[in-house]
């Protein structure tokens, strides 16, 4: 048997379900096909990490991605300010 791996926002949206506590962990655990400790440990690992929501600023809540596109978009930015200058300076 493989080991299921979920995503962040579906382990938000079970720890956000959990928290609501409309269902038992019991319950919460038989929709969405996981063992109750599951959840209780991603709500333990989400109620330890919500003060950072507030700490960090919005460029910190990038993903590693968004924020290496950021990069490059800048730098194509500055190439093309470049390239402009130096085909004005050929004439």
């Amino acid at each position: 048997m493989t080991r299921r791996k979920f995503t962040a926002s579906f382990k938000a949206k079970v720890v956000l379900e959990a928290l609501k506590e409309r269902k038992s962990l019991s319950e919460l655990a038989q929709q969405y096909e996981l063992h109750p400790n599951q959840i209780s440990k991603w709500k333990q690992e989400f109620l330890q990490g919500a003060d950072q929501v507030f700490k960090t600023g919005v460029k910190n809540r990038q993903t590693p991605a968004e924020q290496e596109k950021e990069r490059l978009l800048r730098t194509i930015g500055e190439l093309k300010v470049e390239n402009d200058f130096l085909k004005n300076a050929l004439r």
